[in-house]
């Protein structure tokens, strides 16, 4: 791949975020910290950039909360390109740009992972979006229309446009991770076999570009998928999922990564045996457990509505922790085989208070077993 001056170079390493993890979470328990694939330590929290206005208060206000963030031992950013019509990408560019050139973080101690898949906007909602569809990306071809499904497209020549365009609005020559985004929407036009079909080409796509070092790894992050039962539409194998990986990588593929709700008000990903491993019907986290799949936890606090309000027996099983966010964050980062829960910080406030719960020890699993039947 072709050095490109513009772009910061590197990628996340163990000895980068081991550093990371001295440095600026040497005061933090060592549960905080845990392996992405035998490779960088990955923070049991990690700041998402979802939600907020498309303007540039919210894009300031992101780019102090992501900045304290890794301040405060957070060394997990999660994105995607249509976050606010890419301007959560270019917020957190904006930042590592900042904090790598002061020498405050070096490129190997943060973890940065976005997504592809839905169509994106360019800061501003256009005056006619479909106008603007068909000018970007029908009529140079970069999305065949016979590929998408609504706004949805994960064909390979549309995957390698995204990279390039989250490269560029990130800084980075290489991203961490890099997920296909909700691949589930393409069961609601496609046929199962179809799909795995276009599954395929895309992780031959997400392949090279690991061969390029336009990526790391690779991943899917999920809404639906992997929490629906067998047998319905949109429900996603993670055991199919990781056999296209391998038929395509071999053993040594790059799916690493899989992103997926979970939360004290829905957590079918601990509790719901919907997943065939090995001829077993195990749970979605035990399915990952076992196919060597690292998890994130997205809408940790449920989008906010797990900030209030909780039954008062969750506190008495939480000690150390003051508020209800706090207690629904560590409820997910102590759940047995989530490696790290996202929660939206689009302020540095929410940081700070999110940040606290890095500093209480998870919860052992017979703790979390006695909060979870409470619960």
């Amino acid at each position: 791949m072709p050095h490109n001056d513009s772009m910061i170079a590197g990628v996340a390493t163990f000895d980068g975020t081991e550093r990371y993890a001295s440095r600026i979470g040497g005061r933090l328990p060592a549960e905080h910290f845990r392996r992405l694939d035998g490779g960088p330590r990955s923070s049991s929290l990690g700041i998402g950039t979802y939600l907020g206005r498309e303007d540039a208060a919210t894009d300031l206000q992101y780019q102090e909360a992501i900045t304290r963030a890794l301040e405060r031992g957070i060394n997990v950013i999660d994105t995607a390109i249509n976050y606010r019509f890419q301007r959560s990408e270019r917020a957190i560019g904006a930042v590592l740009e900042e904090v790598i050139r002061r020498g405050f973080i070096a490129r190997d101690e943060v973890i940065v992972a976005t997504k592809g898949g839905f169509i994106p906007f360019d800061r501003v909602m256009p005056p006619d979006s479909r106008a603007y569809i068909v000018e970007t990306y029908l009529r140079p071809g970069i999305v065949d229309a016979a590929e998408a499904v609504g706004a949805h497209c994960m064909s390979p020549k549309y995957l390698v446009d995204q990279i390039g365009r989250s490269r560029k609005n990130l800084g980075l020559e290489t991203l961490d991770i890099y997920y296909v985004h909700n691949p589930e929407t393409q069961l609601e036009e496609v046929e199962h076999p179809d799909f795995v079909v276009r599954l395929r080409r895309a992780f031959e796509a997400l392949e090279e570009a690991v061969a390029l070092r336009t990526i790391a790894r690779y991943g899917v992050a999920t809404w639906d998928g992997f929490r629906a039962d067998p047998g319905t539409r949109g429900h996603l194998s993670l055991e199919e999922v990781v056999s296209v990986a391998r038929d395509v990588g071999g053993a040594g593929h790059h799916l690493k990564v899989i992103q997926l709700p979970h939360n004290l008000a829905t957590p079918e990903p601990f509790t719901r045996a919907n997943q065939h491993v090995g001829g077993e019907i195990v749970t979605l986290l035990e399915a990952a457990r076992r196919l060597d799949i690292y998890v994130m936890a997205s809408a940790s606090v449920y989008q906010g509505q797990l900030t209030r309000n909780l039954l008062p027996l969750v506190a008495g099983f939480l000690p150390g922790l003051q508020t209800d966010a706090q207690r629904a964050l560590q409820f997910v980062r102590s759940t047995p085989g989530i490696g790290t829960a996202l929660v939206g910080m689009k302020s540095a406030a929410h940081v700070e208070e999110n940040a606290e719960v890095a500093g209480v020890r998870p919860l052992s699993a017979d703790a979390f077993a006695k909060l979870f039947s409470a619960a």
